[in-house]
């Protein structure tokens, strides 16, 4: 079993037998239970060399910054419009910069455990004491405050609905994008062992979707928080917490009729969206997700292989297993290419068609927590674990 991502969203029960093949292999994550992101990160960690690959297109630096970084948490950056990014420090320093130059700068001088999610209006952060700070996407200003009350890991979704706020105790916050005023709370029952992980939310017109831990995706109605439909993505299995765990990780993605996601120690499934029938599955664990173009999905499995599979059938198309144990991101379609980024915060790009490694680009060694974001056709934005913000141009 690969070490999941995340970290534990609670302390382990304790083994029935020290000597048990199953606690063995998870010592090293009791060890680092209460970090957040994808493991352990930096240079100094023990781990195989980078492939060697044939250079057949290049990742050229546009513009780089740097915000407040930490080994614990992760605020991601939010892509607005096709030149701007808006970026946030743990420190709670927000700033926007359209082609690297700074529009705007704000210090909510209170520290940051997850944001940016951006409509391209309101740009919403959270703080470490559980608190959503909503800022005007055009120049800064502080738009409201409203507690949620809980440890938030993941980015808001933030639609002209519903600011929804995905705590780590599997509530969900609805916020009024208007003025901040709390208008639902979704929940579930927890498990008592989850992963400790940064869980997205697709969303379309009225509606988001997300996966829950115990292998659950659950469509949410944005204006109420009530919930349409609920799937089951993976079924728990094994005798302990620990092997019973099978978390949907990521964010589901819609892949033309289909709905689909994937679960840490699980499958991934594809479900008809119409009327929730499973359309295929696959017997494939992943601790960081996946993505679609709509005729493929391409997802890391917990070996750290990047695969892709027919959208339409589960059929393999391709496998990229040569960067096996650097902890390889959830892959990011760019034009011609997937991205994917690794433990050393190395970007990694290869062709679409058949997965062959092509190019490749250096930040600055110390990981890649959160995933890739696409600004325009052919522009990818890396925020790394000590606060470096690259911008890369695939050509």
């Amino acid at each position: 079993m690969r070490r999941p991502a995340c970290g534990f969203a609670a302390a382990a029960p304790k083994p029935r037998a020290s000597g048990s093949k199953a606690w063995r292999r998870v010592v090293p994550l009791l060890a680092a239970a209460t970090l957040v992101g994808c493991g352990t990160f930096g240079s100094d960690r023990e781990m195989p060399p980078l492939p060697e690959f044939v250079a057949e297109a290049r990742l050229e630096l546009a513009w780089k910054t740097r915000v407040a970084g930490s080994p614990v948490y992760h605020p991601a950056p939010a892509v607005i419009g096709r030149q701007s990014v808006i970026v946030a420090g743990v420190d709670g320093v927000v700033e926007r910069r359209d082609d690297g130059q700074q529009k705007w700068r704000v210090d909510l001088d209170r520290p940051l455990s997850a944001g940016v999610g951006s409509d391209g209006r309101l740009a919403v952060v959270i703080t470490q004491s559980g608190d959503a700070i909503a800022l005007d996407a055009a120049d800064g200003s502080e738009k409201w405050r409203a507690k949620v009350g809980a440890e938030v890991l993941a980015v808001p979704a933030v639609t002209g609905i519903a600011v929804a706020v995905r705590a780590s105790d599997s509530r969900v916050f609805g916020f009024s994008p208007a003025d901040g005023r709390r208008m639902w709370v979704y929940q579930r029952p927890t498990p008592a062992l989850a992963l400790r992980a940064s869980v997205g939310m697709l969303t379309d017109e009225n509606v988001g979707v997300t996966g829950f831990p115990g292998g659950k995706m659950v469509a949410i109605n944005l204006s109420n928080g009530g919930a349409l439909w609920e799937l089951t993505v993976a079924l728990p299995k094994g005798t302990t917490e620990l092997e019973r765990i099978a978390d949907v990780v990521g964010t589901p993605v819609l892949a033309g009729r289909n709905i689909c996601a994937v679960a840490f120690q699980g499958r991934v499934a594809c479900f008809d969206a119409r009327d929730g029938n499973l359309v295929w599955s696959r017997e494939i664990s992943s601790a960081v997700g996946l993505t679609t173009d709509g005729s493929h999905i391409y997802l890391t499995d917990e070996g750290d292989a990047v695969i892709a599979l027919d959208a339409a059938t589960g059929a393999s198309v391709w496998k990229q297993d040569k960067m096996a144990g650097r902890a390889v991101g959830r892959p990011l379609l760019l034009g011609d290419f997937v991205l994917v980024s690794d433990a050393q915060a190395y970007v990694s790009m290869l062709r679409r068609d058949d997965g062959a490694l092509v190019a490749r680009a250096e930040t600055d060694g110390s990981g890649v927590a959160v995933p890739l974001e696409p600004l325009a056709k052919d522009r990818v934005a890396v925020q790394t674990v000590d606060g470096g913000i690259f911008v890369f141009i695939a050509r």
